[in-house]
């Protein structure tokens, strides 16, 4: 029997799921328009998770989920996650991604440069494309050149990106979107 789980909740911007093993959380999952739409995402990312109640470690950290998603000042970097199945290159960048505050911004090129890679902007990139762990490895905090709005792989695309950046405060009620 696999020592994963999954369970999907409800939060200010819809039903979000996580992943986790005996480690930490090895995934989440942003709204995908219904919570039946969204248990099937994450379950088909982690195939040998079961649907079970989450311990308190995991209770803990949806709770501060869903808080950054009303808006809170919430953040995520002390929550536990399991990268073990991931490149060195892409831990490196995960970790210094979660050092980037709510409400601010790096650019692909700059979180390059903190990983010590200054000309693997687009590595970067990749990167944040395949991150597991929206929200707690704050992807949509890492914007293209200029403020450009790069990409983002959550349904929504860079509509959803923009939107956690208002919930953040990095981009004011109303305003334009960064590029």
């Amino acid at each position: 029997m696999s020592d994963s789980g999954y369970t999907v909740f409800q939060t200010p911007i819809g039903h979000c799921a996580v992943a986790w093993n005996a480690r930490g959380l090895i995934g989440v999952q942003l709204p995908e328009g219904s919570a039946a739409t969204t248990a099937r995402r994450i379950k088909g990312r982690f195939a040998h998770a079961a649907r079970r109640t989450p311990p308190p470690p995991v209770k803990q950290a949806i709770e501060r989920i869903r808080n950054l998603l009303r808006g809170g000042a919430d953040e995520l970097s002390a929550i536990e996650l399991d990268m073990s199945g991931h490149s060195p290159f892409y831990r490196r960048v995960y970790e210094l991604a979660r050092a980037i505050p709510a409400g601010e911004t790096l650019s692909y090129g700059e979180l390059a440069a903190r990983a010590g890679e200054p000309a693997a902007a687009r590595a970067v990139g990749q990167a944040m494309a395949h991150n597991p762990f929206p929200l707690i490895v704050p992807c949509h905090r890492v914007l293209a050149a200029h403020g450009g709005a790069g990409g983002f792989s959550a349904r929504g695309g860079v509509e959803t990106k923009f939107r956690l950046l208002r919930i953040e405060g990095a981009i004011r009620q109303g305003a334009l979107p960064l590029g």
